[in-house]
């Protein structure tokens, strides 16, 4: 993460009238996508119309090799 801004700092960003830079990305780690990602791609999509700036970041080479940290996409069933 480059930056996390507290409510106070957004706030303050959002008085001087400049557009946001709003990034968000993704591993495609499934074949498919469900209602929960319509969520969070909805919110983008509000924000691109109140004119901030939006960058949706697919992460081609994670999803080609799978997640680097090892960890598992569910636990196993015991």
């Amino acid at each position: 993460m480059e930056n996390i801004y507290s409510e106070e700092d957004l706030i303050t960003k959002l008085k001087e009238n400049r557009p946001l830079r709003i990034k968000l990305g993704a591993d495609p780690t499934a074949p498919d996508i469900h209602l929960g990602h319509t969520v969070v791609l909805n919110k983008l999509r509000q924000f691109q119309q109140f004119g901030h700036e939006v960058y949706f970041l697919i992460g081609d080479f994670t999803g080609m090799v799978g997640d680097p940290s090892g960890k598992k996409l569910y636990p196993s069933a015991t």
